[in-house]
């Protein structure tokens, strides 16, 4: 299959894509189409995810795996993924402003992300604790936030 190919027109006229928002590369599936625009990634089903909202994805024989900022998985089937998983890190690393590991007292540990949208201004930071901690609780989230704090003025961000 070559790699040149254009997307279906049809294809394209069904994604719901933003303005200015232009295919990068995409591929078939058994349902459809994977498609890396410059903003998102657009799943066959017709998901779209921003890539600012992506915190990680795994590609196997199956296909690839997409863990949100949300803390939802999202899957899609893919064959050949040809250069999807390529921009896709690319595009998802464009978006990370700054990505730290904080140690919390006693308690293990926090990561702090500040994401941009493609081209724009700091959207915000999102903490990502470590596995076993609850996110809820309001002390380990008053720990976080004193960490961002000093973490921010140490960094001008």
């Amino acid at each position: 299959m070559s790699i040149l190919r254009r997307l279906p027109a049809d294809v394209r006229r069904s994604l719901t894509m933003e303005r200015g928002e232009r295919v990068l590369t995409f591929t078939p599936t058994e349902d459809g189409h994977v498609v890396a625009t410059n903003l998102a990634l657009h799943l066959a089903d017709g998901t779209r995810l921003p890539y600012e909202e992506i915190d990680r994805a795994s590609w196997d024989d199956e296909g690839v795996r997409v863990l949100t900022t949300d803390g939802r998985w999202h899957a899609g089937r893919i064959a050949e993924p040809r250069m999807l998983p390529e921009t896709l890190r690319e595009r998802v690393n464009a978006t990370i402003v700054v990505n730290k590991h904080v140690n919390l007292p006693g308690r293990g540990g926090v990561r702090l992300v500040a994401r941009r949208r493609p081209g724009g201004e700091v959207l915000g930071w999102t903490f990502v604790f470590d596995d076993g901690l609850d996110p809820e609780d309001p002390g380990l989230r008053a720990q976080a936030e004193q960490a961002l704090e000093g973490m921010r003025r140490s960094m001008g961000v």
